[in-house]
């Protein structure tokens, strides 16, 4: 005869896999085809391209135009040819440095991911590379930021107005702060 508590466990044992939503895969698990296995592909070809990936948002949403958001509405800007020109030079000299950055930023991290995969990693490795990856951060955010920043001196007040608005800045927000581009009420 079987007993109760037997038949019960059984039963619930087998019902188990049924009634138990069915485990989420990690976020974290390996892309083995990927050059650092560890980024997600979205991040990867950030680095790659020279995305700002959010890393200037300080100065967009402070009244600092980006160059490739002002190429991109350069004529509802009303840019002049040579605001154009200057702009285009602008973001291929950033886009530049941010690639190779990109890239380095790159290297540093399978460097960093190596040394966990094989087991080598110190403590001493550990924040060395560290803080190599935080200095090239640093250099990548300077490069996209610097060039808010100069992108700022080839605008008028009024097209950084415009930009704003187009951008989605403006709705509702105060606008006085503007007028102080390069130091002029």
């Amino acid at each position: 005869m079987i007993n109760r508590f037997g038949l019960v466990m059984g039963v619930g044992l087998a019902l188990l896999p049924i009634l138990l939503p069915a485990a989420e895969p990690s976020p974290y698990r390996r892309n083995k085809a990927a050059v650092v296995n560890f980024l997600s592909p979205q991040e990867v070809a950030g680095y790659r391209a020279g995305k700002g990936m959010g890393l200037a948002r300080a100065a967009e949403l402070n009244h600092y135009p980006g160059p490739s958001h002002v190429l991109a509405l350069a004529d509802e800007l009303n840019l002049s040819a040579e605001q154009r020109e200057q702009t285009t030079a602008l973001f291929n000299s950033m886009q530049a440095e941010a690639q190779a950055l990109g890239q380095a930023i790159l290297a540093a991290e399978e460097r960093l991911g190596s040394g966990f995969a094989d087991g080598s990693i110190t403590e001493a490795q550990l924040r060395s590379r560290l803080e190599t990856l935080a200095e090239l951060q640093g250099q990548l955010r300077f490069v996209h930021l610097h060039a808010h920043l100069q992108q700022r001196a080839l605008l008028t007040a009024a097209q950084i107005d415009q930009y704003d608005q187009l951008r989605g800045y403006g709705e509702g927000g105060d606008s006085a702060d503007h007028h102080y581009h390069h130091g002029q009420p």
